[in-house]
């Protein structure tokens, strides 16, 4: 057995439906913030203070990235960690509903402003995320294992409780008139819940399926080892710096930076001397987010040191980009293009054994979602992200296409998704028909 695949217990494997329900719906929230993005307008999303930035930014952190880390999650804690979450499709449903609710109320109070909208969506988004932290925060700290894996993910949720109680405050500063200060805390709020809590996340989960999805070599046990608790202890050096010291916090803002530089350029590397050489789109996804990420590293550097070559609104719009849709956004993608194939295929398996049935075969992964339309998907995503880019300096030209292409990447995607659905459907239904 290969030591990326040592710790995974299948038989612990939670229903289908749990991961899934989060997988399914979050395309949703994607093709939603292209279309919001797409009725505003240019003039609406030309800053990143503006209400329906703001609205957009919400919709693919919330209703996609933490959608699909959330479903992620619920999957890979048992298999990985061991662990049993107790009734897991009650309580994934409820999550899910509160997640979507709540990042559906978040976007209508930024839209409207109107304190009763902020309130509503703080009350459901805490509910959300709150009881996600308690649930999963409990059975990875019941955990016996010390893999990395776990230690990444017990310190992203940290960093997802940080990104939530700052939230929390923000909204209080939104509809206090006495609490504007709290306002310094945005960007905090970004750097816990991105490089903190989906950063964390994706790295612990990367230790994993990078090996063993990718047949590439394991990732370096020092590494593993420390990555995840030096990025904490620069987030919070960071946000002690940023809100007290401001003169010092490229400092620690560096040292972030760098972490994830080499994170990118040692997968890129594990990547690139792969064990198997066939064309895998998941591999290119990868490619596009990691190269985005370092651009993203690059940019921020740039302007930190450099700040007069980067107009500052620019800046902002083209790193949000970046990080969003061109680095997590493809990475998860990838993930996604990898995991729900294994798990209709392990559902199948499982399912067959247990009924003592077998009437034809079982499909492979790369039959549950073709080649062919991952790599459509990775095309549409990819020139999505270029004209989005373009579309920051030059907004009247290429605004539309942009947004548009955006519109189908995650269309195609969530088509792509609910085929591997219609494909478990269609075989179990073959198996017990006599």
């Amino acid at each position: 057995m290969r030591p990326s695949t040592a710790l995974l217990s299948l038989e612990q494997t939670p229903p289908l439906s749990v991961p899934l329900r989060f997988f399914l719906t979050a395309p949703l929230f994607g093709i939603a913030a292209a279309l919001l993005a797409l009725w505003l307008g240019p003039e609406a999303m030309g800053s990143r203070w503006q209400p329906g930035v703001l609205a957009f930014t919400h919709l693919l952190t919330l209703g996609f990235l933490a959608m699909v880390m959330f479903g992620a999650m619920f999957q890979l804690l048992p298999v990985l960690v061991g662990v049993q979450l107790r009734r897991p499709v009650p309580t994934s449903a409820a999550i899910h509903l509160l997640l979507s609710g709540g990042t559906l109320l978040l976007v209508a109070a930024f839209l409207s402003d109107h304190n009763a909208w902020f309130i509503a969506a703080a009350v459901v988004l805490a509910l959300a995320l709150g009881l996600f932290i308690i649930v999963i925060g409990h059975a990875l700290w019941q955990a016996r294992s010390t893999h990395e894996t776990v230690c990444a993910m017990k310190l992203a949720v940290v960093a997802l409780a940080a990104t939530l109680v700052l939230g929390l405050l923000l909204v209080l500063a939104n509809i206090g008139s006495d609490l504007a200060p709290l306002r310094a805390l945005i960007d905090v709020h970004l750097a816990w819940g991105l490089p903190g809590w989906a950063g964390l996340l994706l790295v612990g989960v990367a230790y994993q399926v990078v090996p063993m999805f990718q047949i590439t070599a394991e990732y370096a046990p020092r590494l593993r080892r420390w990555f995840a608790w030096a990025v904490l202890l620069l987030l919070i050096a960071w946000s002690l710096a940023f809100l007290h010291l401001p003169a010092l916090a490229w400092l620690p803002g560096s040292g972030l930076a760098a972490a994830f530089v080499l994170f990118a350029v040692v997968t890129l590397r594990l990547q690139h001397k792969r064990l198997r050489r066939l064309p895998d789109v998941t591999v290119d996804f990868w490619y596009l987010g990691l190269a985005c990420l370092l651009l993203a590293a690059g940019l921020w550097l740039l302007h930190q040191f450099a700040p007069q070559l980067i107009r500052a609104q620019w800046f902002h719009l083209w790193w949000g980009v970046l990080v969003l849709i061109g680095g997590a956004g493809a990475v998860i993608s990838g993930m996604l293009y990898k995991i729900v194939p294994f798990l209709i295929w392990l559902h199948l398996n499982n399912r067959m054994q247990q009924a003592g049935l077998w009437q034809g075969d079982i499909p492979t992964m790369r039959q549950v979602i073709s080649e062919r339309s991952a790599r459509r998907h990775l095309y549409l995503h990819g020139a999505a992200t270029v004209l989005l880019l373009a579309g920051v300096a030059w907004p009247t030209l290429v605004f539309y296409p942009a947004l548009l292409l955006l519109a189908a990447a995650y269309a195609l995607q969530l088509w792509n998704l609910l085929g591997a659905l219609r494909i478990y459907r269609a075989v179990v239904q073959q198996a017990v028909t006599p």
